[in-house]
């Protein structure tokens, strides 16, 4: 991965690296000498992502590991998120090579993993220096950030061994009571209480209309792209990974894709360039999904104010995080104004629905 969004390793992330290095030589053939030079990986804002680089053997690994401090629910499970790699693999190729899980909390005070490094460029919020974008590329770029994921949804779970992934039918309603839980959770005093959106998706959510392998964190900058013809190389970051509905993952997609002709406040929170001229509207992104799958957007209004409570929801519980001193990453210290504005944005949306 070639990723601008690099650093020295945070003081509250550091890790014990001759200790970790020890633990990884004894289960990884061929890798010897010296402890790793290490960087991590700054744009994420859920699980922590290192480079290891091991320059006499010309290597680069990724690790994976938990945050520190607030963990909701399951989240965070690295022993799963090595699992679900592992086993969908050979069904969805641009799924990371993983190499080893580690559940011993003496190495470096959790459970990591170890991957190899997918080569490629990620894109987030600004292009990299020296990218240029045509609208051309952009629309093959937007088109290939769908059809991916239509993709990875026509996986058979039974096939890829992951049939036990999920808990079945229901998932629409799980979602919705299980994120309007973790909201009142994380709630903190600035920020809005959902209650008039939370009512809504229980009055209004349609039955599942498949189950499938969904990933529900699919965004540009979890895709690697081939640095020449940006075309996918690899799909990151299966921590939330289960069996799901297929449209339910849309949504939460369609949440993260800032429009140019948003708002400023939705400008600001943009993590990818999907504002360029030539990238896909939102409008046109589901069209083309569900001429992709054979799906119907009948009841899209329901996703996507689902997506955008979610994308709230995972907002606050990092900045519950923050508001909690358990991490000093001054990134997250506005996040309440994001929420803030997501809870307007759900609401306009249902206000356009005609409802109450």
């Amino acid at each position: 991965m070639k990723d601008t969004d690099q650093g020295d390793v945070r003081a509250e992330d550091a890790f014990d690296v001759e200790r970790m290095h020890a633990w990884l030589t004894g289960r990884l053939e061929g890798l010897t000498g010296p402890a790793p030079d290490v960087v991590q990986f700054t744009g994420g804002a859920s699980n922590l992502t290192y480079q290891l680089s091991y320059p006499h053997l010309g290597t680069e690994l990724i690790l994976r590991r938990p945050p520190a401090g607030r963990k909701a629910g399951s989240a965070h499970d690295m022993a799963r998120e090595y699992r679900i790699q592992q086993a969908l693999k050979p069904a969805f190729p641009l799924v990371p090579t993983v190499r080893a899980l580690c559940q011993d909390p003496s190495v470096i005070g959790a459970d990591f993993y170890v991957m190899d490094k997918v080569p490629g460029l990620i894109l987030r919020g600004r292009l990299p220096r020296g990218v240029n974008l045509t609208p051309g590329g952009a629309r093959a770029l937007s088109e290939a950030f769908v059809d991916t994921l239509a993709e990875l949804h026509r996986i058979d779970p039974a096939t890829a061994g992951l049939a036990d992934l999920g808990r079945g039918e229901g998932y629409v309603r799980r979602q919705v009571e299980g994120w309007t839980r973790r909201y009142a959770q994380a709630r903190t005093w600035n920020t809005p209480g959902f209650r008039r959106v939370t009512a809504w998706l229980a009055d209004h959510q349609p039955d599942d209309v498949a189950l499938c392998v969904v990933h529900n964190d699919w965004r540009l900058d979890n895709l690697v792209l081939d640095e020449k013809t940006l075309q996918v190389t690899g799909v990151l970051d299966w921590e939330l990974a289960t069996l799901g509905d297929p449209l339910m993952d849309l949504g939460s997609a369609m949440a993260y894709w800032v429009q140019a002709d948003d708002g400023r406040m939705a400008r600001a929170m943009r993590r990818q360039p999907s504002h360029l001229p030539g990238m896909l509207t939102r409008a046109e992104l589901v069209e083309r999904y569900c001429d992709a799958t054979g799906l119907s957007a009948a009841n899209w209004r329901f996703y996507e104010v689902f997506g955008l409570f979610r994308l709230a929801v995972i907002a606050q519980q990092i900045y519950y995080r923050y508001y909690h001193k358990q991490t000093r990453n001054q990134a997250f210290r506005n996040l309440w104004m994001a929420v803030t504005y997501l809870d307007h944005r759900c609401r306009s949306v249902i206000r356009r629905t005609g409802g109450s």
